[in-house]
């Protein structure tokens, strides 16, 4: 994998990456996931997604893209930020 094959922008070195072992990953920062993180953990199951039809302007559309595959996704969480934000604030409750 590398940046000219994922679309990717972000500048990070995947030789480098790839060739890193686990050893040369440094992990002070990333707190161990112990027993009691797993007996309080919860599986989240996502909600089931509808297939729509929907017309968008192009630059839209366009700007979503521009960062590659997921576009629909980053649609999805924008929409459902916007949806959360407004029901939130006309009747205080939860959408998901």
């Amino acid at each position: 994998m590398n940046a000219s094959n994922t679309g990717d922008t972000s500048g990070t070195d995947w030789d480098r990456l790839a060739r890193m072992t686990d050893e040369d990953i440094d992990y002070s920062d990333i707190p161990e996931l112990d027993a009691a993180f797993w007996a309080e953990a919860e599986v989240v199951t996502p909600k089931q997604k509808v297939p729509v039809t929907l017309r968008l302007d192009e630059d839209i559309v366009e700007a979503f893209k521009r960062d590659g595959k997921g576009y629909q996704t980053r649609i999805n969480s924008v929409l459902r930020a916007y949806v959360d934000r407004v029901l939130r604030r006309n009747d205080g409750t939860d959408t998901r």
